[in-house]
């Protein structure tokens, strides 16, 4: 009877462990990030009755006898294990540009100035320095890039810091691209003009318009006029009878108008004079009315950094205010042999230890890695019903047990009344 007691015991404090954990999981049912827990339990060491015999063969005067099962009365219960259900989270679009979740295995990488953590929480700002954190401060850790864009996801992990007041140099206007229809129909010393803006190496604009001439039968001159009407040398362009372009084209040789030197401090030499590579294979020959067009050229003016945005592989891609784009850092994402093994050390975050293996920090999509959404938020992944049903099954055992111990009890009340 005594033995009945103390596994009663133990059975209540394994089902108050069961409703510990349960309930913190309710708690927990809209934390971003978070991975619902389970309660393992196991029986603990029985006490033997009885040992187990073994079988007797037939001796002389004897005969056979059968071996027979040793008796044991188990103790209880205990509390094996908390198990974490690291299961995909729900998504939440929240729009706001350093919010990221990650859609599959992996945690994202945060430093806070000791040791480096590890969450699935992606709810992320920028402090006064531009560095991204978390809400306790923590940095989170990834890969910056060069001053050209380019990132090494092979390095070693570096606070993640976004240059909000970062310019992005000019870009010379040095190719162009032009389309569409010159009339066959034209007379000859009829001219057709396009103009777009181009820039030069200090990103200052001006306007850059290309006149085609008709010289003849399929015959047109093309030139570049800029800023102040300075024009630069013609350069010929022919069709065929069938109104197709028989030039080569890129044009090796259409002379850029060349660029005044700045007046006042600081004095700017001026901009040297560069040859554009003009794209004619738009170009066509019909008899139908003159379309042509300037479409496109490859410069850009000084640019600052507006906003940015995420690629799956966790790139943060700067958006400027000329149009360009560039790559600003990626997030460094980690994987563990035994993420159950990690230890909770609270804010939604882990530390590594002897059972969960070295982290394997990487780019995401890579090696297993998940990949990463922007602006978007993972959410718990409790589900409540199943917690409502533990909740359930926990009462329901813990009163059980209870009801064991009251059992034994007036059991023991019985064997009291014996002598009266």
């Amino acid at each position: 009877m005594l033995r009945s007691l103390f596994s009663g015991i133990t059975g209540l404090r394994a089902h108050q462990q069961m409703m510990d954990v349960t309930g913190n999981n309710i708690a927990n049912v809209n934390s971003s990030g978070y991975k619902a827990q389970t309660a393992v339990f196991e029986s603990v060491l029985s006490q033997a009755v009885k040992s187990p015999g073994a079988p007797v063969a037939a001796a002389a005067g004897t005969g056979a006898r059968g071996g027979v099962n040793g008796v044991q009365i188990g103790l209880g219960v205990q509390l094996a294990g908390v198990s974490t259900n690291f299961g995909q989270g729900s998504s939440q679009l929240t729009g706001v540009s350093t919010d990221f979740a990650i859609q599959g295995t992996g945690f994202f990488t945060t430093n806070n100035g000791v040791e480096n953590l590890f969450t699935r929480a992606g709810s992320f700002t920028l402090d006064a320095n531009g560095k991204l954190v978390s809400p306790d401060g923590s940095i989170v850790q990834g890969y910056m890039a060069d001053a050209v864009g380019t990132v090494n996801p092979n390095a070693a992990p570096e606070d993640v810091t976004l240059p909000v007041a970062q310019l992005l140099p000019a870009v010379a206007s040095s190719e162009m691209t032009m389309a569409g229809n010159l009339s066959a129909d034209a007379a000859v010393g009829a001219t057709v003009v396009s103009s777009i803006t181009t820039y030069d190496v200090l990103g200052a604009e001006s306007t850059t318009s290309a006149t085609f001439t008709k010289t003849g039968a399929g015959a047109w001159t093309v030139k570049l006029t800029g800023e102040g009407g300075v024009a630069g040398a013609a350069v010929a362009v022919a069709f065929n009878g069938l109104g197709e372009l028989t030039t080569a084209t890129p044009l090796a040789v259409v002379n850029r108008p060349a660029v005044a030197a700045a007046v006042g401090p600081p004095v700017v030499t001026a901009v040297p004079v560069a040859n554009f590579a003009v794209a004619i294979g738009g170009l066509t020959q019909y008899s139908a009315p003159s379309s042509f067009g300037i479409t496109d050229q490859n410069g850009a003016g000084v640019g600052a950094l507006t906003t940015f945005t995420t690629t799956s592989d966790g790139q943060l891609i700067g958006i400027y205010s000329n149009g360009e784009k560039q790559a600003l850092a990626q997030l460094a994402i980690a994987t563990f042999n035994n993420a159950d093994g990690l230890e909770k050390v609270g804010d939604t975050s882990y530390r590594t230890t002897v059972n969960s293996g070295v982290a394997l920090i990487g780019a995401a999509t890579v090696g297993g890695r998940g990949s990463i959404q922007g602006g978007t938020l993972e959410m718990s992944n409790v589900d409540l019903a199943s917690e409502f049903t533990n909740l359930i099954v926990a009462q329901r055992g813990f009163a059980a047990n209870s009801r064991t111990m009251t059992a034994a009890d007036e059991m023991l009340q019985e064997l009291m009344s014996i002598k009266r």
